[in-house]
C-alpha cells in the first residue's frame, strides 16, 4: 500500500522527500526520515547465468535473490544529489546500520560528495557488520559479497568500509576475527549485534555510540 501511495503522490507532483514524511507521520514516527535523494535512481541487476539485466526488485522478490549476480548497475546516479549534506556533516554521530554493502548502503555512498564527507569526519562514523558467522542475517548479502568478489565475513566488510568508518561492530561470533578486522584500518567493537530482545538492541545502540566517543 505505501509502495501505490508513493507512485500516485509522485505523479501528482511531490518529491520523494515530501512522500517519505507523509508516511512517516501515517505510522506515527517520532523521527526525521528521508530518503537519500528526490532524484530517481534505479537499482538494476546483470545476472550471471545468461548476462540478462533485470530490476532489482524482479530480483528481489520474482527470483528470490535465488540467482547469481555478476554486477550492480545504479542508472540515474551520475545526475542524482544527496538529499541534504548536513545529515553528514552537521551530526553528532553517523551510524551505518547493518544492511546490505552493496545495493542498500553502496547506492548512497555513490551519490557524488557522500564519501568525501564521510572520510572527513571518519573518526565518527561507526559501522555495524551485516555479516554474523559467515552470513546474512537476512537477504542475500552474505552470496552477493561472494559473487562480485568480496569476502563474506566481517572483514570483507572492514574492508569495504575501513576507507569512511573508523570502527566497526562485530557480534562475540566473530570475535577471533577482530585483529583481522583492525588490520583492516578499523577498531573492532565486539558485542552482541542480533537484535533478540529490547535489551539487546539498548546495549547494541549503546556501544555503537560509545565507540564513537558518545557516552549515553
Amino acid at each position: 500500500a505505501t509502495h501505490f501511495y508513493r507512485t500516485s503522490r509522485l505523479a501528482e507532483g511531490a518529491t520523494l522527500a515530501e512522500v517519505t514524511d507523509e508516511i512517516r507521520r501515517a505510522f506515527g514516527l517520532g523521527m526525521r526520515i528521508v530518503p537519500m535523494s528526490n532524484d530517481p535512481v534505479t537499482t538494476v541487476v546483470h545476472l550471471a547465468a545468461d548476462n540478462s539485466v533485470v530490476s532489482f526488485q524482479e530480483y528481489f522478490v520474482k527470483l528470490r535473490h535465488d540467482v547469481a549476480v555478476k554486477g550492480i548497475e545504479l542508472r540515474g546516479i551520475e545526475s542524482a544529489a544527496f538529499i541534504d549534506p548536513s545529515l553528514i556533516t552537521d551530526a553528532d554521530v553517523v551510524v551505518i546500520a547493518p544492511s546490505n554493502p552493496i545495493v542498500s548502503i553502496g547506492p548512497i555512498r555513490a551519490l557524488h560528495g557522500v564519501d568525501r564527507m564521510l572520510t572527513a569526519r571518519r573518526e565518527s562514523v561507526v559501522a555495524i557488520s551485516p555479516i554474523v558467522g559467515g552470513a546474512a542475517l537476512k537477504g542475500p548479502a552474505d552470496r552477493m559479497l561472494v559473487e562480485l568478489g568480496h569476502e563474506p565475513s566481517v572483514v570483507g566488510v572492514a574492508r569495504l568500509y575501513a576507507p569512511i568508518a573508523s570502527a566497526l561492530v562485530i557480534d562475540p561470533v566473530d570475535a577471533h576475527l577482530a585483529a583481522a578486522v583492525e588490520a583492516e584500518g578499523m577498531r573492532a567493537v565486539v558485542t552482541p549485534s542480533i537484535m533478540s530482545s529490547p535489551e539487546v538492541s539498548n546495549e547494541l545502540a549503546r556501544r555503537t555510540l560509545a565507540a564513537a566517543g558518545v557516552n549515553c
